[in-house]
């Protein structure tokens, strides 16, 4: 019988505990994101045959158009709503805004986002500076909007400003954040949109995070396998390998 597991354990044997590890560790937000945002170049991997590469394709299609169809659900929903806030952007005087402030506009009825760690929830948005730039939004056109793209969800990374300026509010609820640069973007700013040492200011609408939609199985798969990864074959040929090897000690 193994007496102590860390010192009876091959550093090879762990290497594949990890690997094993890591796998059932992926986040379905982290799988599905992964899927979307390499489907362009897993439509040209030559990892997948001509007969799965159209397979994949062909699930990719359906998937893609549930995702638009549920887009289209919530836009139509929200969108003459959050266009209304839009006369809200106005520009400010930056040297003002040296902690986070909080305007609420509406307050909403639903779960109160508690603390900083609070990610159940889903929001539209708009983003500017000082001079009255909007930067991002969840329109399809800032200028002209005919509708909103998908909501952003609360399990995406986000800057500090962000996380801490929504605490207290309820969903439903829209809150302006003012944000300084130090929870912002700091001395590095974002790119071409966003200028170093830049406050910020957000109209936030948070909503109910919309239902999941997962890719299929065989979607995942066919993903996996494109990028050069078989799941199946590597979880159940490491762990059979790593079972053998504890039976070979004790």
């Amino acid at each position: 019988m193994i007496k102590n597991d860390d010192l009876r354990t091959s550093p090879r044997q762990r290497l594949i505990i990890i690997v094993i590890a890591v796998f059932m560790l992926v986040s379905t937000f982290a799988l599905y994101a992964g899927i979307v945002l390499n489907y362009n170049q897993s439509s040209t991997n030559s990892n997948l045959t001509s007969a799965e590469q159209a397979r994949y394709d062909e699930l990719m299609a359906e998937y893609n158009s549930q995702v638009e169809a549920q887009t289209k659900e919530l836009s139509d929903k929200y969108f003459e709503t959050f266009k209304a806030y839009k006369g809200k952007v106005k520009s400010f005087n930056a040297a003002s805004v040296n902690d986070i402030k909080t305007e609420d506009l509406k307050v909403g009825t639903g779960k109160k986002i508690t603390d900083k760690e609070f990610k159940d929830y889903s929001a539209y948005y708009i983003g500017w500076l000082s001079d009255e730039k909007v930067f991002d939004s969840s329109f399809d056109d800032y200028n002209n909007p005919t509708s909103l793209k998908a909501p952003l969800s609360g399990q995406t990374s986000l800057i500090e400003g962000w996380v801490r300026g929504i605490v207290g509010m309820k969903i439903g609820g829209v809150r302006i954040v003012s944000i300084p640069s130090a929870l912002g973007y700091g001395s590095e700013g974002q790119g071409d949109t966003i200028p170093a040492n830049a406050p910020l200011k957000f109209i936030i609408m948070a909503i109910e995070p919309p239902e999941e939609i997962k890719p299929s199985d065989e979607l995942t798969q066919l993903y996996y396998k494109s990028i050069g990864v078989d799941l199946n074959s590597t979880t159940e040929e490491d762990t059979t390998q790593t079972e053998e090897a504890d039976t070979s000690e004790e």
